[in-house]
This record gives structure tokens, C-alpha cells and sequence, in this order.
């Protein structure tokens, strides 16, 4: 049986989380965030020599996505809307975005609307 922090992929091969990540997501969908770090190409991008950067330090964008990559590392498509930036939408790690507004739980919201729409009827 896995520990807690294990995640079973293929009947018995189990793979830890990742250490860079929060245990629920940091950030909801359509948060606005600024990058921590320059994203350089890293030979998947087909346009740019390995090592050009992408997109800079501090660019803004929106949370478009939430996904994982292997079931144990959380990546966030970002829509990021700086005119310099060479690619808009990518993919980005946790500990490489800063939130610029407050966490919102939209599932608890969207939850409690309900539950006062239903109680009003």
C-alpha cells in the first residue's frame, strides 16, 4: 500500500508528489499572477535557441488551467498578455508564480450560492 504522499501510476509503480508543491493548488483558475523567474527555451519551444528567453521576470497573466504532469507535478497554464513576450500561453510550476490577488476557493463560493439560492425557495 502507497504512503500518503505516493501516487500509484501503473499498478504497483508509485511516485512521490513533488516537494515544490502545496498539497491543494496554490492558485484557482483565472487568478492573476506575476512570474518569479525568466522562462527560458528549454528545447521544446521550436522557434527560439535553446536557452533564449521566453517570456521575462515579473510578466503577468491568468490562470488558465490546472494540470499534472506524470500525476505528481501540478502545472499551470498561464495566459500571460505581455506584448514582449515571445510565447502568451505557457506552462508554469508553483514556486515559479506570485499571486497578485487573494486566493479564492470558487468551488466553496459556488457551494454556499447554492446552498442560499435553494434555502431562499
Amino acid at each position: 500500500m502507497p504512503a500518503n504522499d505516493e501516487i500509484v501510476l501503473h499498478d504497483s509503480v508509485t511516485a512521490k508528489l513533488s516537494g515544490k508543491d502545496e498539497p491543494k493548488a496554490k492558485f484557482f483558475l483565472g487568478q492573476k499572477v506575476q512570474l518569479l523567474e525568466d522562462v527560458k527555451n528549454d528545447g521544446t519551444y521550436p522557434y527560439l535557441k535553446i536557452g533564449e528567453v521566453m517570456i521575462k521576470k515579473g510578466s503577468v497573466g491568468y490562470i488558465r488551467t490546472i494540470g499534472e504532469f506524470l500525476q505528481v507535478i501540478r502545472v499551470y497554464e498561464v495566459h500571460f498578455l505581455d506584448a514582449e513576450a515571445v510565447v502568451e500561453v505557457i506552462g508554469c510550476r508553483e514556486h515559479e508564480l506570485e499571486a497578485l490577488e487573494p486566493y479564492r476557493d470558487l468551488e466553496a463560493e459556488e457551494v454556499e450560492w447554492m446552498m442560499n439560492h435553494y434555502n431562499q425557495s
